[in-house]
């Protein structure tokens, strides 16, 4: 929008007058919004955007473009993207009704031409990216992507922008391994658990429980290397072969980001902890 002011003279024998200072404002009729349907990301999630092209006049507009900088950011002199265009998933609607699929120029960042907003109506655009290898990663970091809406003749150009942070919850996952395979009946047997972490937060009160099967006696378990007694840092009960942890007992620390000082990326070097569960089948 623009604010306009003027003012008027009246002469009159020689004596020149000058009215009060009027004031006027142009409103652009297009205008442009954005949403972001993911809260937060990890590394390969999908992000869905939409985006609103609003016409506030009595006639429709044509030949619009939209363009979206997929988070775009300067690293190292290089524009790098954070964001990588689902190739496909693009849908446009015009007053809420699907429309065929606009032209996609560009995925770097992503731009979009030929639409078209009807008069005192809008457009919308629906579309996903994933959060790839640029993305970055930990505390207090987020994607910023903005969009820009331009009119045919490329003189109105309107922007908006959507953030999302990057997930700092904790992200476990647990592997579990057999040694010795084959074991002979009457033999002793150790079970390995490795908890992995790749969130940004450690994960504190971690409980991990199995149920053995065949039962095991005489149980022995370390973490980390270090030897556990049971009751105070778990508990087995060898005629149902359950086999739980502490509530307090299992912390596992938060991961490590870290980006490449040449190219931009970033990478997850995660968190692990290790049970063993050795005994006699």
């Amino acid at each position: 929008m623009a604010i306009f002011t003027n003012r008027a003279t009246v002469s009159y024998n020689g004596t020149q007058i000058s009215s009060n200072t009027a004031q006027g404002e142009i409103i652009d009729p297009l205008s442009v919004r954005k949403y972001v349907v993911n809260e937060s990301y990890v590394p390969g999630d999908v992000i869905t955007y939409v985006a609103v092209i609003d016409n506030t006049s009595d006639t429709e507009l044509t030949g619009v473009s939209l363009a979206d900088d997929l988070g775009a950011y300067t690293f190292n002199g290089a524009t790098v993207y954070p964001l990588t265009y689902s190739d496909g998933s693009l849908k446009y609607f015009t007053d809420g009704t699907l429309q065929t699929d606009p032209t996609v120029t560009s995925t770097s960042g992503l731009s979009v031409t030929g639409l078209t907003v009807p008069a005192n109506g809008e457009a919308m655009l629906i579309y996903q990216a994933t959060a790839n290898s640029y993305a970055p990663l930990g505390t207090g970091n987020n994607i910023t992507n903005t969009i820009y809406a331009a009119s045919a003749d490329g003189t109105r150009t309107e922007t908006a922008s959507a953030q999302t942070a990057a997930d700092t919850a904790a992200q476990l996952s647990v592997t579990k391994s057999i040694s010795p395979v084959p074991v002979n009946d009457g033999s002793p047997v150790t079970y390995t658990f490795v908890i992995q972490n790749t969130g940004a937060t450690e994960a504190q009160g971690v409980v991990l429980s199995d149920l053995f099967d065949p039962l095991l006696s005489d149980i022995t378990v370390t973490y980390n290397g270090a030897s556990w007694t049971s009751t105070d840092n778990y508990t087995y009960d060898e005629t149902t072969g359950q086999f739980t942890t502490a509530a307090d007992a299992i912390t596992v620390p938060a991961a490590v980001y870290t980006q490449d000082t040449a190219t931009g990326e970033w990478s997850v070097t995660p968190s692990s902890v290790t049970l063993t569960v050795t005994g006699t089948i």
